[in-house]
């Protein structure tokens, strides 16, 4: 990816998402063991996730922030900022 306002908003999605993740997550008072489980995924993946570690595919956040029971609207909020 070239550097620039495309790259810097992606970070910014992802962070974003991540956050998101963090905080949907804690609302529903589970572990992030607990949410790995669910997702058939590793507490050190989910923590990497939560983080927005670069190994982590926006993919896997939206589908994480699925499972949690985020709405493609909600979702579609957190990308408009």
């Amino acid at each position: 990816m070239k550097s620039g306002k495309g790259e810097a908003r992606y970070l910014e999605i992802k962070a974003s998402l991540a956050e998101e993740l963090k905080r949907r997550r804690a609302g529903k008072h589970l572990t992030q063991a607990e949410v790995a489980q669910a997702l058939a995924t590793s507490q050190s993946r989910f923590a990497r996730m939560e983080s927005g570690d670069s190994s982590v595919s926006l993919d896997l956040l939206v589908l994480a922030l699925l499972a949690l029971g985020a709405t493609t609207r909600d979702i579609g909020r957190v990308l408009a900022g």
